[in-house]
């Protein structure tokens, strides 16, 4: 159980080859066994200049698991157990405003979850809880992405929306252009309910989307092919690796816990008085929620 103050483990959920990144040393992969389930792969461990980092592919190695059936509790339960306090999450997406073109990276501040077939809470009947969710990223991580993407000199944008759609179906014109009107920046299918779990899980959590190509809105959109797209997609990952090499030496400094309060999400969540808990669920929430159920 991580608790407040606890030096970071950095963890980062992306694609296949994120983790093979210079300098890594120590490495090797782990399985992680999670009460939620199976995570999408064993785990990946190492050490970055002295800076524990975990990395799990999202949809497996290989790119095996569509997004309707990752299984994001156990994947969030299994990076909670193995020690981790902060999460960088790293995904490819669709762009839904002309400045944003393929290419840039956006460090998403807020989401709309527009997902129907997934487990979206450690929390059910026996034990209730409402996190927070105003604020889903931590600032703190966002920060620090910010500034490593700047030293790189890749396009960014701080801030925007990502919209996720369930999938494995891309969006109709119609649904585009209706995201397109409700503000959204960026869509795709991944991140939610992976920020929420790992709000719940008392996480600190960022996100920083790749763009690959314009959603289906955009005039151009028929003219894209595949090999534009699996090109972008490469560079991304370059940029990708790069990117968590830059900012962990940042992490690695905080000594204190979050200031945005994400290690403390759970402290007036829980609603379930302590006599109604069902003992299966306490138990099956240990990793998660041990902090908050064992004082």
């Amino acid at each position: 159980m991580t608790k407040p103050g606890t030096p970071p483990v950095i963890g980062v959920i992306g694609g296949s080859g994120v983790y093979n990144i210079d300098g890594l040393e120590n490495a090797s992969w782990q399985k992680v066994s999670s009460p939620f389930g199976t995570p999408s792969d064993e785990l990946f461990f190492g050490e970055l200049e002295g800076q524990q980092l975990v990395f799990l592919p999202r949809h497996g190695r290989g790119h095996r698991i569509p997004p309707s059936d990752v299984n994001y509790r156990a994947n969030i339960d299994a990076l909670k157990r193995s020690g981790v306090t902060e999460i960088i999450s790293i995904s490819a997406c669709g762009s839904l405003k002309e400045e944003l073109s393929p290419g840039h990276f956006i460090i998403a501040d807020q989401f709309i979850d527009r997902t129907f077939a997934r487990v979206k809470s450690f929390f059910s009947t026996g034990l209730v809880a409402h996190v927070s969710l105003g604020h889903p990223v931590c600032s703190r991580l966002g920060d620090a992405l910010e500034d490593a993407v700047k030293s790189l000199g890749i396009p960014y944008q701080r801030g925007g929306t990502y919209i996720t759609m369930e999938g494995p179906q891309f969006s109709t014109k119609a649904e585009s252009k209706l995201y397109r009107s409700w503000g959204c920046d960026i869509i795709g299918m991944t991140n939610m309910p992976e920020a929420k779990l790992a709000r719940e899980a008392e996480m600190c959590y960022a996100t920083v989307a790749m763009v690959t190509d314009f959603d289906c809105w955009h005039p151009d959109h028929d003219d894209v092919t595949v090999d534009a797209i699996v090109k972008v997609l490469l560079d991304n990952a370059d940029k990708g690796r790069a990117l968590v090499k830059q900012v962990t030496p940042v992490l690695s400094g905080r000594e204190l816990s979050c200031t945005d309060s994400c290690h403390t999400a759970l402290d007036f969540a829980i609603i379930t008085s302590p006599e109604a808990r069902e003992p299966e669920m306490v138990k099956k929430l240990d990793a998660v929620a041990g902090r908050v159920l064992r004082r």
